[in-house]
């Protein structure tokens, strides 16, 4: 296999010496693009994701326009529910639905057994696609959904305030609710297993809905989930990120799950977080995408001050507190990415 040319973003994951601080956005391929908007023009969401050629091309846009060190595959952590047999419907106004959500025992015994290689044949080969339009410039980032994220959407069967029927199921039927954590976690890994064997040079678990959980559910029903994904993957030296929305707490106990990469919100001082983990692993974040609304030089500030806060030295991959806004103007995206590459020199000498 040839060597990635830009292999900034796989060095700092390994918290190996780099020349500066690589730089990628969660969502960047994604919306506030208008080179994205005219290929959702003539496809939906689902049809995007499941059209290896529409979704290589827009896992590169951010590549090709905004100078990112990395790229991630573009899809959607719904794709295992839908691999799962659940039926996904995309509404406008409303995001992802499921019309029949899981509550109970029978509807768990509906779910079926996933074949990755047949079920998700799609995202394997928007891989190859990718890799083939990317030509080792950089790295591929290939993602999945949390188990406890995964059934929260499963559960819930859409977006909601205060997540109440997936609340009631641990509450109520905690037995129910880790057969189908076990169940969604053996899919995640063959699913990672997958995307590693496809040409993914990295993998990252989004628990979008950690922070929902108090700490002690947290670990119970999303933390030790993590951690046999992480545990049942097959890779050489393809790191593995994390990315728990909402849990600042107990950080050194949160990166035992054999995570590379810890992601970070931006609620959180990534100076602070710092001083807390060590060198046990390398950091991801942590600027709010907000900011990205701001003129260039706000926007210069506080990706500044972000970059001083974690300090000199490897071990940082610059990037949102979560996914880039998709009314953010592309041409402050881009800034940002520049002005990272030029402005972080000065900390790796």
């Amino acid at each position: 296999m040839s060597p990635i040319k830009n292999d900034l973003f796989l060095r700092a994951c390994r918290r190996e010496r780099t020349e500066r601080t690589p730089i990628w956005m969660m969502r960047q391929a994604g919306r506030y693009l208008p080179e994205y908007r005219e290929v959702r023009k003539n496809s939906d969401f689902i049809t995007m994701c499941k059209t290896p050629e529409l979704a290589a091309e827009v896992t590169v846009q951010p590549v090709d326009l905004i100078g990112v060190d990395a790229a991630i595959l573009f899809s959607d952590i719904l794709v295992i529910p839908m691999a799962m047999g659940m039926d996904l419907q995309m509404i406008e106004s409303k995001g992802p639905v499921f019309p029949k959500p899981i509550r109970n025992e029978a509807d768990a015994k509906e779910l079926k057994k996933v074949d990755v290689q047949k079920d998700l044949k799609y995202v394997l080969d928007a891989i190859e696609v990718t890799k083939k339009a990317l030509d080792n410039r950089v790295p591929l980032i290939g993602f999945s959904g949390a188990p406890w994220t995964l059934l929260t959407y499963m559960v819930e069967g859409k977006g909601s305030k205060n997540f109440a029927e997936v609340k009631k199921l641990i509450y109520n039927n905690p037995k129910l609710a880790h057969e189908l954590l076990d169940q969604i976690s053996d899919v995640v890994i063959d699913y990672l297993n997958a995307k590693i064997e496809a040409g993914c040079n990295a993998v990252q678990i989004f628990d979008t809905w950690g922070g929902i959980l108090s700490q002690s559910e947290f670990f119970e029903f999303s933390h030790h989930y993590i951690t046999k994904i992480i545990a049942g993957l097959k890779r050489t030296d393809e790191p593995v990120i994390v990315f728990a929305k909402g849990v600042f707490y107990k950080l050194k106990r949160v990166i035992s799950c054999g995570c590379d990469v810890l992601g970070l919100d931006w609620t959180m001082d990534i100076g602070r977080v710092r001083t807390r983990v060590g060198d046990r692993v390398a950091l991801q974040g942590n600027l709010d995408p907000s900011v990205l609304y701001a003129d260039k030089k706000i926007i210069a500030e506080k990706a500044l001050s972000v970059m001083q806060s974690y300090g000199e030295g490897t071990g940082h991959i610059f990037n949102l507190g979560h996914g880039i806004l998709p009314d953010v103007p592309p041409e402050n995206a881009k800034f940002l990415v520049d002005f990272i590459k030029e402005a972080s020199y000065d900390l790796h000498r």
